[in-house]
Formats: structure tokens, C-alpha cells, sequence
């Protein structure tokens, strides 16, 4: 079993959950809920995945906060 870090955000747009894997090449999706996207991101590793493990471009870090006054 693995694990990835997705990003996501809403787009003001559309309304729509939109996520993608850093550093993983061609994993981005997209849903109306959470539970969708997470449905739809999932489908997309598998899928990349079946073509055997492949090396990632970057490696999550983490998030973090910029206070500008």
C-alpha cells in the first residue's frame, strides 16, 4: 500500500475540487465533492501505477504560511 500527498483547491470558477500529487507526472484530477475527487485521484495513480513504479519529479515538503504586512 502507498500513500501521496494531494494538493487541492476549489476553483472559484467552477465550483469543482481540484487536486493533483506533487512530483508525480500526469496525477491531477478533479470533483464536485472531496470524496470524488479523492475517488478520481485515486483511479489516476493506479493507472499510472500500471506501468510500474515510476520516479517522482519532486518530493512533497510540506506547506507553509507567508505573512506579508
Amino acid at each position: 500500500m502507498r500513500t501521496y500527498t494531494a494538493i487541492i483547491e476549489k476553483c472559484p470558477d467552477t465550483g469543482l475540487f481540484v487536486g493533483y500529487i506533487p512530483g508525480l507526472r500526469g496525477a491531477h484530477s478533479q470533483g464536485v465533492t472531496l470524496d470524488e475527487l479523492n475517488h478520481n485521484l485515486k483511479e489516476v495513480v493506479e493507472l499510472i501505477l500500471e506501468d510500474g513504479e515510476p520516479e517522482l519529479e519532486t518530493e512533497f515538503v510540506g506547506a507553509q504560511s507567508v505573512i506579508v504586512a
